[in-house]
């Protein structure tokens, strides 16, 4: 006795084209046959449109969702129903958990960025922008860098109560929290509670101590290294949307009028005076400014330029035109202050390095 041939079973391609059934059967076997990577969607779409021709009373659509922290991706199919309404056709390949399911309990579900195995939510990015530097960076970049400096800085050791009370005050002066009933104001619309105020403080403060302790570290062999960079340089220049063309720095000053002098105070900082300057023609409005900067700090054109010699008109990294001029440059010397400055920009190059040599992957989806 000979067993006979199985039946074959037919094919969802077979059967009428009225079989709403028979569109439901070749639809999972349209979703277990799409690549499932990411390099592999664009495929997956144009297979799902030849299918949708095929079964123009389906008005079929192809959902695409890309997994967390996944190069994986997962498809849904949506049909209209002949009854009304829209089902949507799921076809896991591997335990049969609908993708739906599967990514709300996924380890990157919910979070927006790792770096370096630190993984970030989106409450804590969103915590995280509620302290931006407020330097010229990206908000992108200072996530990642607060990442950096998170992970860098967490050593396991307490945060004194005084540390701690003076992060609080500087935050408090920062956003003009002037007393608690303004302070409870802003946590209640950031969403804050009191516990979670005093551990996004303690945060700042692990990374203030740390900066400050890697800069102290860094500061003297920067500073060896770079003593060029860490001059006292005294010098007045002018910025406006005209150019202003003299011949010399006394030229310059007569033109600058009541701005200032070879003889005018000038300390470490800004000294910009808005105004006009007399004696070059109709310039229209300038920006002068005379005072004592690191070299590093000068405009590019005025670095490394030898006292008396004017520089300029040369166009300005904001728009317009600079005319300057170097009055005095004093070597650098390792003080206080000039170890503080060397602390600051080594600290600025060795984040930079981490930041470029650091795993960063956003999970926008």
């Amino acid at each position: 006795m000979t067993d006979s041939p199985e039946t074959p079973r037919p094919r969802a391609e077979d059967l009428p084209p009225e079989s709403f059934g028979a569109a439901l059967a070749s639809g999972a076997e349209l979703l277990r046959s799409l690549p499932r990577r990411r390099s592999g969607v664009a495929g997956a779409r144009r297979a799902a449109d030849a299918w949708a021709a095929r079964h123009p009373d389906a008005h079929a659509q192809l959902v695409v969702d890309q997994r967390p922290g996944s190069p994986v991706v997962d498809y849904d199919l949506l049909l209209d129903h002949p009854d009304g309404g829209t089902i949507a056709l799921s076809a896991p390949p591997e335990d049969g958990v609908p993708w739906l399911i599967d990514h709300s309990t996924h380890w990157a579900a919910g979070h927006l960025v790792s770096v370096d195995g630190v993984h970030v939510s989106v409450p804590q990015a969103l915590t995280m922008l509620r302290s931006l530097s407020g330097r010229d960076a990206s908000p992108y970049q200072e996530i990642v860098d607060q990442c950096l400096l998170a992970a860098a800085g967490d050593d396991g050791s307490p945060v004194g109560a005084a540390d701690l009370q003076a992060t609080a005050d500087a935050f408090r002066r920062g956003r003009g929290l002037r007393d608690r009933a303004s302070t409870l104001a802003w946590m209640a619309a950031a969403g804050m509670s009191g516990e979670q105020f005093e551990a996004y403080i303690e945060g700042i403060a692990r990374r203030r101590r740390f900066r400050k302790e890697k800069e102290a570290e860094l500061a003297p062999g920067h500073l060896a290294a770079n003593p060029g960079d860490f001059a006292r340089v005294r010098a007045v220049w002018v910025t406006g949307g005209e150019k202003v063309v003299v011949g010399d720095v006394a030229e310059l000053f007569g033109a600058l009028g009541s701005a200032g002098g070879p003889g005018a105070a000038g300390g470490l900082g800004s000294a910009d005076v808005p105004g006009s300057v007399g004696g070059c023609g109709p310039v229209g409005d300038v920006v002068v400014t005379v005072g004592v900067r690191w070299e590093s700090d000068l405009p590019e054109a005025l670095r490394g330029a030898p006292p008396g010699q004017v520089i300029g008109p040369e166009k300005a990294p904001g728009g317009g035109f600079l005319t300057g001029a170097v009055l005095s440059r004093t070597p650098a010397v390792a003080d206080a202050a000039t170890l503080e400055a060397a602390g600051r920009a080594a600290f600025a190059a060795w984040l930079a390095e981490r930041r470029a040599a650091a795993t960063v992957e956003w999970h926008w989806s």
